[in-house]
């Protein structure tokens, strides 16, 4: 009986083996990546070049409308909305308004907001012609365009620029929203010489600082301090 059981499983250790064998063979087939092949791939994916921006148009120009002063926002979604209506999205780029971060303190603290440097303007960069300028013109709000009598004038490059600038630096640092007057009071807020108050001598508007004269054991000296490192004293 043994051996007959013993005769039995000689087979299937045999089929055994040999898929064994087979594996192990399959397995040397499979060349292991090279460190060469490994970097080479890398080096494609780095190298592969990132897509192409987006084609502009090299007939746009930049327009101004004019609009009711405090409704340029609203005045800017009508149009892109026109545009969209009728069909003319090819012929229109960039609607923009002029606005600057501007910081105001109250009540003793920080608050940011976004203020329209150009009231009642709205620019548009576009390949105008004369539909376009009939559906422009036509929006509610919209008195009409910078130019004389129907013929609108595109902006110069450097005055988009200026303006387009002056947005972008606001956004990095936030003008300050308050008035000192010469020979006004004011206490400092910050710095080594915080809490002391002193007299407004000189404004420098375009940098933000003032020129503050502080009484140091009993004499007079001059302090330079930022708008927002002083408050007024009421």
């Amino acid at each position: 009986m043994t051996e007959e059981l013993e005769q039995a499983e000689q087979p299937k250790q045999a089929e055994q083996a040999e898929q064994a064998v087979t594996a192990k063979q399959a397995k040397q087939t499979v060349p292991p990546e090279q460190p060469e092949q490994v970097e080479q791939a890398e080096q494609a994916v780095e190298q592969a070049e990132p897509p192409p921006p987006p084609v502009r148009n090299e007939r746009f120009k930049w327009y101004i409308l004019h609009a009711y002063s405090g409704f340029e926002r609203k005045v800017r979604e009508s149009i892109q909305s026109r545009v969209e209506a009728f069909g003319l999205g090819d012929r229109v780029g960039r609607v923009m308004i002029p606005t600057e971060q501007v910081t105001e303190i109250v009540n003793g603290k920080k608050r940011t907001t976004e203020r329209v440097f150009l009231p009642g303007y709205v620019l548009v960069e576009m390949e105008l012609d004369n539909n376009l300028w009939h559906v422009l013109k036509d929006t509610p709000k919209v008195t009409g365009f910078l130019g004389t009598g129907d013929k609108p004038v595109a902006l110069s490059e450097e005055e988009v620029s200026g303006i387009l600038f002056r947005s972008e630096v606001a956004k990095e640092k936030p003008r300050l929203k308050i008035k000192f007057e010469k020979n006004e009071q004011v206490r400092i807020t910050d710095g080594p010489f915080a809490n002391f108050n002193g007299v407004v001598d000189e404004i420098n508007e375009d940098r933000e600082t003032l020129k503050v004269m502080v009484t140091i054991f009993g004499r007079s000296t001059p302090v330079e301090m930022e708008f927002g490192k002083v408050e007024k004293i009421e």
